[in-house]
């Protein structure tokens, strides 16, 4: 056997599950799901599930959780995994209300930016240059951001006035707004509870009402990332480095480069994220503000098949269950409850026409089990609705583990001239 075949990436080829899911299908099963999430909400009487300010709430806690993962998109299809993106994200809360406290808003956002990239450039260093498991450096990141930052905090916000050594001042607001007349009309439509023309107008309201301008750019770098890496030939060059380094380095492609280059950005991506729980969503750095979004962020990656338009909709699920707990939500998630059984029939129903019947008799029992839950109960215990974003994550990844498709040399070594 030669070194080439020897070399050679041995990742697991897609079978009929890595197939994605078309755009139609896609937008069918949206349709179905605002149609089931109507229909819940009649029911129950949980007007809140589609309300605008839930809506709004739940693009603002997406956005952080979005970034992380266009962060990890960025790394994983260069061939580098990121679990770092968590302390890379803490580096950008705490340089971000640094800086923002200093000089302004856009400055927090610029130093954000950077010190999430300072974290990804020690990550690159670790794994591309010296070959270090992509897990344990990014988990020793991890542990290092969480650090740093609690001991620079000592020296810079303890002293500050409103500050402390686990807190900032208060940082200067972007500043919000709303698509005049667009918005009201919105808002007005969705206060009438019709059915499915209120959850739309309510879905469509949290998109125009009460926007950070950081919103809007971190919302238009999911369609930017996905023109930059689908559509340019830096992009094809990026993305050959994670599926196959050694056939990239054959055709002339620095691959030592093009991974550097999306490590760091990732590390942009990631500390654009924290800033924008420092400065916009919360005005303030806390110590563990992150709250473990940059896993999250991972997860939702993962649940979008390493696709910018998966990776939206990851974010925007996680989002809002997020947002059930910021609004009180209670009630809330004792509806989503009902509409959750419901699914789990419908998905009951289709193994059963896929012939896979011991699934489909166990996703019975459980469904059985959620309408006996939500039969017996008026609503649940506020520590399950805290944990919510928590367990829709695993949820999430443990059924959609079948049907994903990673980079074929994600997170495999490489050194140069490997396949010669």
């Amino acid at each position: 056997m030669s070194t080439a075949t020897i070399a050679k990436p041995q990742a697991k080829q897609p079978g009929k599950g890595g197939r994605r899911m078309s755009l139609p299908v896609l937008l069918l099963v949206i349709a179905g799901v605002l149609v089931l999430t109507s229909i819940v909400r009649l029911i129950t009487g949980a007007d809140g599930i589609t309300s605008v300010g839930q809506m709004s709430t739940a693009l603002q806690l997406a956005v952080p959780i979005g970034l992380a993962g266009l962060g990890g998109l960025w790394a994983e299809r260069a061939g580098v995994v990121n679990i770092g993106l968590e302390g890379m994200m803490i580096l950008g809360t705490w340089f971000g209300a640094w800086a923002g406290y200093q000089w302004g808003p856009w400055a927090g956002i610029a130093f954000g930016i950077i010190g999430g990239a300072l974290g990804a450039v020690l990550h690159a260093v670790a794994t591309v240059t010296f070959n270090v498991n992509h897990i344990v450096s990014g988990v020793a990141l991890n542990i290092l951001a969480l650090g740093v930052t609690r001991y620079l905090s000592k020296f810079t916000f303890a002293d500050a006035p409103q500050g402390s050594t686990k807190q900032s001042p208060p940082i200067d607001s972007l500043g919000e707004f709303s698509i005049p007349g667009l918005s009201d009309w919105l808002n007005t439509l969705n206060g009438k509870h019709w059915f499915l023309v209120s959850d739309i107008a309510g879905l469509l309201g949290g998109l125009v009402t009460d926007l950070s301008p950081l919103t809007v750019i971190a919302v238009a770098l999911v369609p930017l990332t996905w023109w930059v890496l689908w559509r340019t030939a830096f992009g094809l060059r990026l993305r050959s480095c994670g599926e196959n380094p050694v056939a990239a380095e054959s055709l002339g492609v620095n691959v030592y480069k093009y991974k550097y280059i999306a490590v760091i950005i990732s590390g942009g991506f990631a500390g654009l994220g924290g800033a924008f729980l420092s400065i916009v969503a919360s005005n303030v750095y806390l110590d563990g503000q992150t709250a473990g979004r940059g896993y999250i962020g991972l997860a939702a990656m993962i649940f979008g098949n390493w696709m910018p338009g998966g990776l939206a909709l990851g974010a925007g699920l996680f989002g809002y269950t997020d947002s059930l707990n910021l609004r009180g939500g209670t009630t809330n998630v004792h509806a989503l409850i009902l509409l959750v059984a419901i699914l789990l029939v419908i998905g009951a129903a289709y193994l059963a026409w896929r012939k896979k019947y011991v699934p489909a008799v166990v996703t019975v029992v459980v469904a059985a089990l959620m309408f006996l839950w939500y039969t017996s109960t008026n609503e649940v215990p506020r520590q399950l609705v805290t944990a919510t974003p928590y367990i829709v994550t695993l949820l999430v990844l443990s059924l959609s583990a079948q049907k994903l498709r990673m980079p074929k040399a994600d997170g495999l070594p490489y050194r140069k001239g490997q396949g010669k």
